[in-house]
């Protein structure tokens, strides 16, 4: 595998997905395995920014905003994405709550540890989603993220632009996954960058206004990354292994983060502010802004189920790399897609753990057994599978077909 950190002529896209960060090399002869991208060869066609789409005509929904019908989320078929209003409030139907201080807490109140032990496997294995108090990261810190996030999105658009997310890409402002000129657009602008290891940087699209914004997220990145390395140790532990074994197997761990803002939109029955997918990356940390419209939903028994935000929570949630590589299906990644509102806006501050791009990962050789669960996906390399992410539009876990054995 070659180390790009060694090739500093190497001329480099960054760019970073939904899920993972991920490097797109336009051309060097020794790393075939990252095949360019025609970056130029993409024709997005317009895309009109939402905020101020929002801003001259509030009524307007552009023809490329308006799902088919059979992506509304006004249609009542749990198989065709269920009301957009619609909140599953049975028991049943709540996301599972951790309290992560118990985690932490083995040697002071062990009976505390395994119960909440035990609640993380079943929130791991029956949703793949869940919320996690009392997990550590200051409040001010949590406050802060949010507020640079907010005055960021609410800057003109010429400063917003300094900024662009390149066509093919998903770095940068702006909407990513947008591969032709007749896709169907996502409600939502972005704004995505890469924070660790240090060397996926771009620089240049690091604002300096807000003038607290690059050491505010230093400080909530490096925060969160502590949470997914420890929410990773008590995973470990859920599946019968070894405490460290995921971080040991990261490597040096791949970290981005994105944020999100959802204007309201006049026809949100018509329109999604993100499509059906399931995140590439082992843990996705997702926080919701205060006040912020319910728009998050994720597909629970072949249903839209909205996750009702919880006061200082973080919503967790297991991505395709914990569903492959540790656990050989266990633990799943699960569909999820946001919707908008008519009246409220909507901000999302999301980060993307995953393993190294030069780790080999495939499932443990103890998650499978021949006979009752036999191994279903193959080995492959990280970057491979990010490049392939990367490279393909959101369609619920149609990406995951990448790494499927197939029979």
């Amino acid at each position: 595998m070659i180390d790009i950190t060694k090739f500093p002529t190497i001329r480099t896209l960054l760019i970073f997905s939904l899920s993972l960060p991920f490097f797109i090399f336009e051309s060097h002869p020794h790393c075939p395995i990252m095949s360019p991208v025609p970056i130029s060869q993409i024709n997005t066609g317009h895309i009109d920014d939402v905020q101020e789409l929002r801003k001259a005509k509030p009524t307007l929904v552009p023809e490329r905003f308006v799902r088919d019908a059979t992506e509304r989320p006004t249609l009542q078929s749990a198989n065709r994405f269920p009301t957009a209003c619609a909140v599953l409030d049975h028991d049943s139907y709540e996301v599972p709550i951790i309290d992560f201080s118990k985690l932490m807490k083995v040697d002071e109140d062990e009976g505390s540890w395994r119960a909440e032990i035990l609640k993380l496997k079943r929130a791991c294995q029956d949703w793949g989603f869940f919320q996690v108090v009392n997990h550590g990261i200051d409040l001010s810190l949590v406050e802060g993220i949010e507020e640079v996030a907010k005055e960021f999105f609410m800057l003109p658009l010429e400063e917003k632009q300094r900024y662009p997310m390149v066509a093919g890409t998903v770095q940068g402002y702006g909407q990513a996954f947008v591969f032709s000129e007749d896709q169907k657009l996502d409600w939502c602008n972005m704004f995505a960058l890469g924070v660790e290891p240090q060397f996926i940087r771009n620089p240049k699209l690091w604002p300096k206004n807000p003038p607290k914004f690059s050491g505010t997220v230093d400080d909530y990145s490096r925060e969160v990354r502590k949470l997914c390395q420890n929410l990773l140790n008590s995973i470990a532990i859920t599946l019968g292994l070894k405490e460290g074994t995921f971080n040991e197997m990261f490597g040096v761990g791949v970290q981005a983060i994105r944020m999100n803002y959802y204007p309201p939109c006049s026809r949100p029955d018509l329109v999604l502010g993100l499509s059906p997918h399931s995140d590439g990356s082992a843990l996705t940390v997702l926080q919701q802004g205060k006040g912020s419209s319910v728009g998050l939903q994720i597909l629970k028994d072949t249903k839209w189920v909205s996750v009702q935000p919880v006061p200082n929570a973080l919503v967790i949630n297991i991505g395709d790399t914990l569903e492959v590589v540790l656990t050989n299906g266990k633990y799943k990644s699960v569909e999820h897609r946001a919707l908008t509102h008519k009246e409220k806006d909507r901000l999302s501050i999301v980060t993307f753990y995953a393993p190294s791009y030069e780790v080999e990962i495939g499932p443990l050789p103890e998650m499978v057994d021949e006979i009752n669960h036999p191994c279903t996906y193959r080995r492959y390399n990280h970057g491979e599978y990010s490049k392939h992410y990367v490279t393909s539009k959101l369609q619920g876990k149609k990406t995951l077909d990448f790494a499927k054995i197939i029979n």
